[in-house]
Order: C-alpha cells, then structure tokens, then sequence
C-alpha cells in the first residue's frame, strides 16, 4: 500500500458501539513496511531479552580430580591425569555456554522505522480499533471484557493506553489473550503478535506525537520518547 493513501480505524464507545471513524496519521500508520528492518528490531529484541545466564564449568571447575588415577607407564592404560577430564563422566565441560550479554545496538532512526512499519502492517489488516477514554472507579473485567467482545478484538489483544491506570491494568489483568501496555512502551513485537490492536484515543496521540515528530536530540525540545526507542 502506497504512503500517500489515507488509512482510517473504526471509533468505540465505551460500549464497544461504533460511534464514527478516525483518519490514522499515514506517517506512522501507513507508512512503506521495511521489512529488513523490522526482522532486524525483533530478532533484537528478543536477543535483549535473553539473561544470558547459562553457566557450564570447566575441568579446573568441576571439583575434585586433584590426584592422578594411576601412574603413568605400566599399567597398559592410557596416561591420565584427572578424572575431571572432559572424556571422563563428571568431568568437565568442553567448549560449554558462559554468562555473556546478548544484547545488540540498533540505531534510534531505525528502531523507528521498524515500530511505523510494524503498525502500518496492522493497520493495512485492519487490525487497528480506536476506543474512546474508559474511567473506572473500580476494577471490572467484565466490562472490558464485553468492549473487547463488541468490537470484534481477536484472540491476542493489545491494548494500548498513554499512562498507568490502575483500574484498568487490573480490569485487563485477568483476561486471557489481553495484554496492556504503554504507549510509550509500544514495540514491534507485541505489534506483530497481536490479532488486534486497541488505542484509546489519548495513546493513539502520543504514538503520533512521538514517531512523527523529529528526534528529542533534533529538536533540542523535552519531547518524550518511547522506551523501545530509547532502549
């Protein structure tokens, strides 16, 4: 799909009722899917993600095998000089997995990049819904529940809200397939792994504000900038 075609995602009510339909920035929602890049960000979030904690000791690791098994000549046997050798069983380890980092660099330009392609292959799904503010003065999954049920969201859900509410997060916390996130946490990953994808209105300003706009460090202005983006 061309960056110059309009692309637009159907409105809800708190209901889960259409109430109208909102035109999507094309910068960010409809923008030329770079499909190198966007592998490029999840295969390197996912690689941020590893601990990296594996740990296999060595033959001057592995405890005991101080002393010699035999001597050396005479015995008709091959010459050893610890049981803790790697070909002898409880010896050590060869070659085995360390603690180590995973982690890769990925330019912010290109980080980007790969969070507008990754919402520009789910808007031209039409995986895209809108939902207007929800204020709950108390937990209800039921409710949310019932909205996500109306507008048709499908087995894996993100919804996606401009800051922590904690009515909400507790509201979504129990429903299966449902993940709420952050709009400044928003990523390719999650983007991609979800069926649907909701905005209530006030995120879906922020994520355009932010990947619309030039770099913080461009502008010299405090502008915010997503967690995936500054990671």
């Amino acid at each position: 799909m061309a960056a110059t075609e309009k692309s637009s995602a159907t409105v809800y009510d708190r209901e889960g009722k259409e109430s109208g339909q909102i035109e999507l920035p094309p910068s960010v929602f409809n923008a030329p899917v770079n499909e190198a890049v966007l592998h490029q960000a999840v295969r390197r979030q996912q690689a941020n993600d590893r601990q990296g904690t594996h740990e296999t000791k060595t033959r001057g690791e592995v405890s005991g095998g101080g002393k010699k098994p035999w001597k050396q000549k005479g015995t008709g046997r091959a010459r050893q000089g610890s049981t803790r050798a790697p070909q002898w069983r409880h010896g050590g380890t060869v070659f085995g997995p360390h603690p180590r980092s995973y982690e890769q660099k990925m330019p912010r330009k290109q980080r980007r990049l790969a969070l507008r392609s990754a919402l520009s292959v789910k808007s031209q799904e039409g995986a895209v819904r809108i939902v207007e503010e929800i204020a709950l003065e108390a937990p209800k999954t039921r409710v949310l529940a019932g909205l996500f049920d109306e507008m048709g969201a499908g087995a894996r859900t993100l919804f996606v809200i401009p800051e922590h509410d904690l009515m909400l997060e507790k509201s979504t916390r129990n429903l299966a397939g449902v993940k709420t996130i952050l709009a400044t946490n928003l990523n390719p990953t999650d983007v991609l792994t979800a069926d649907t994808i909701v905005f209530t209105r006030s995120a879906l300003t922020q994520v355009e504000e932010w990947l619309s706009g030039p770099p913080a460090h461009a502008t010299g202005a405090g502008r915010a900038k997503g967690a995936f983006e500054a990671s």
